[in-house]
């Protein structure tokens, strides 16, 4: 431990040699906000060494300056009232006889002012989740980047870039769109000037500024206008927990309680048990909140008013500067639930209508449901957080469901119990149900490749409550353990220049990914126009003999599922669903365009799914 407080020293001792120019954070800012004021984090060489004043700006006051106990931080409070228009505010600085002016630019809003855009992703949405360093060079120039610490580029090996970034993604949203997916989840894409392991995005080294070998600021900001023009939303992955080791407000910190530190590196227990157990010590809950999630990610304290307006106003800037509509909070359990709850409101009230999840990777719905809106009136803490990643529909329903031989207690009834638990939610469609993501097994790999289960498993994500979300190569049977991650953080075939295989056309996959790929598609697409699935209520049946039966249902339509999970034919009685079927003769099986008569008995293949279109 002597060996990490060295480090720590000698890194902060480095740290004065760079901090010679001026930063503002936020860079920049709008007029016409629903809350006029905004602090502005000024980072220079001895900068709280001098005097701050504005310039004379109609509608701008400072309000207040806060001088840091580290002098090359000062903290400015603007009040942007109603009557500021666009332009350039001036700031002044001032020490002795020197002097010095900077240019604060303050924006017109996006049209709507956050009503018209920061739409959301619903349950209407199908979100596509992506590594943007593992899916598509578009931009071979900005695979290494002088200056930055990390210089490898090498695609052999799982540890290392490989070169992927905005420009990619954006030379491959058609195919996204004709896949059917209508939201962009990408994983984080602000720097991570890390000395390793940077292609995953998630040690922030600067909030401000887009990892340069993903593109730049504009980069993204095309990126979402090109989302747009398509009908199709961005979701940004944010971390408010932890940062990088090498962020320049940990290398050269504002003030003495900037970050959660321990006599000697302390890291969370990761119990998340200790937040509601009512037999739960002091000790326990803090070390879960206040320790470090690892050496390299610093534990940021967010009950610091300053830490706390920083990584508000970040999430505020980025929804306006970037059109963002979803939002996807990191290591939920982890943060001040306190200062989440203010974030969350903060953000709604700035965009009405936006989406925010947050990451509880728990286990058991109570403790999912402890984080997000609920229904639960008898427990002290209460969250806004409108949903959740819904861990526990994978982990105890479809990965149960088709892994498990049926039981009382086992099979597809865990899907169905741990469904019946929804009553715990303020709004279970809200919540992000998956089959995998970038931490976890690839769900065609857990399944030993079996593209029967796996043809179920798509079936159930497109038609289930909640908003769906896909990981990059789902579409076509990409495979991979995490042990460790990297394995399930491979390349997307094709997305490289001189690529031997190209999964993005059908001439490139194998005939088994085109069923899969194609089996996808058409659902995807299908519930593009799908008033049930869409927005429609569910309506589940008690599993028997291995079969479980759900609806999704409106007044304008209604979409009969039902999944096989056995190895064998199974016949059922539809009468016995009547409740839910009177006034039909007939469902189309939507993957297949088959017609199947109800009122009678319906045999199912082994290990299948009907996805059925009800009508006269």
């Amino acid at each position: 431990m002597k060996h990490f407080r060295i480090t720590i020293v000698m890194l902060l001792l480095a740290a004065s040699a760079f901090a010679q120019e001026v930063n503002f954070y936020p860079s920049n800012w709008w007029v016409g906000m629903t809350n006029p004021k905004v602090q502005v984090m000024i980072h220079g060489k001895d900068i709280g060494k001098g005097e701050i004043s504005i310039m004379d700006y109609p509608g701008v006051v400072l309000d207040s300056v806060h001088k840091a106990e580290n002098p090359n931080y000062v903290f400015i409070d603007l009040l942007v009232n109603a009557a500021a228009k666009p332009g350039n505010l001036q700031i002044s600085w001032k020490q002795g006889k020197a002097t010095k002016k900077y240019s604060f630019a303050l924006g017109a809003r996006r049209e709507g002012k956050g009503k018209s855009f920061a739409k959301g992703v619903n349950s209407e949405d199908l979100i596509y989740l992506l590594i943007p360093d593992r899916f598509s060079n578009g931009d071979p120039s900005n695979d290494k980047m002088a200056g930055l610490l990390d210089q490898t580029l090498n695609r052999d090996s799982i540890y290392h870039r490989h070169g992927g970034d905005l420009k990619g993604i954006i030379n491959n949203l058609d195919y996204l769109q004709d896949m059917g997916i209508t939201a962009l989840w990408l994983l984080p894409v602000w720097q991570n000037n890390m000395p390793d392991r940077t292609e995953h995005g998630y040690a922030i080294t600067n909030h401000y500024k887009v990892e340069p070998r993903l593109g730049t600021n504009e980069d993204y900001e095309t990126l979402g206008e090109e989302l747009h023009k398509r009908g199709m939303k961005l979701v940004q992955d944010v971390i408010y927990n932890h940062t990088g080791l090498y962020h320049f407000f940990v290398q050269d910190k504002p003030m003495k309680d900037w970050l959660h530190e321990w006599p000697s590196y302390t890291q969370t227990n990761y119990k998340d048990q200790a937040l509601f157990d009512p037999y739960a010590s002091e000790a326990d809950k803090k070390k879960l909140v206040d320790g470090w999630f690892t050496p390299m990610m610093p534990d940021l304290n967010q009950k610091n008013p300053f830490v706390a307006n920083f990584l508000i106003q970040h999430a505020i800037w980025s929804v306006e500067q970037f059109g963002v509509d979803g939002w996807r909070i990191d290591t939920y359990i982890y943060n001040d639930l306190d200062f989440m709850n203010r974030c969350n409101k903060a953000l709604l009230d700035e965009y009405p209508n936006i989406s925010i999840f947050g990451e509880t990777w728990v286990h058991g719905v109570p403790n999912q449901s402890f984080f997000t809106a609920n229904t639960m009136g008898n427990i002290p803490f209460k969250s806004n957080l409108p949903a959740t990643t819904d861990f526990q529909t994978l982990f105890y329903g479809i990965q149960e469901a088709l892994t498990k031989p049926f039981g009382w207690t086992d099979g597809v009834n865990k899907l169905y119990t741990t469904t019946a638990q929804d009553y715990l939610y303020l709004d279970p469609m809200k919540q992000v149900i998956f089959l995998d993501n970038h931490d976890l097994p690839r769900f065609y790999s857990v399944i030993g490749e079996d593209t029967a289960k796996y043809k179920v498993a798509l079936s159930w994500l497109l038609t289930f409550r909640g908003v769906p979300q896909l990981y990059y190569g789902n579409e076509n049977l990409m495979t991979g353990f995490t042990n460790p991650d990297g394995w399930v953080r491979l390349d997307f075939k094709g997305g490289w220049p001189g690529d031997k295989e190209n999964k993005f056309i059908s001439t490139g996959r194998s005939p088994k990914e085109n069923d899969i790929f194609n089996h996808l598609r058409t659902l995807a697409n299908f519930r593009k126009t799908s008033s049930a699935i869409k927005t429609g209520k569910l309506m589940q049946y008690i599993p028997e003999d291995g079969v479980y039966v759900y609806f999704r249902y409106d007044g304008n339509q209604t979409v009969m599922c039902v999944m096989n999970t056995n190895t064998t034919e199974k016949t059922i009685d539809t009468n016995r669903f009547s409740e839910r079927t009177n006034g039909f003769k007939k469902g189309i099986d939507i993957p297949t365009g088959k017609a199947y008569e109800l009122g009678g008995s319906l045999k199912l293949r082994p290990m299948s799914m009907l996805v059925l279109n009800l009508g006269v």
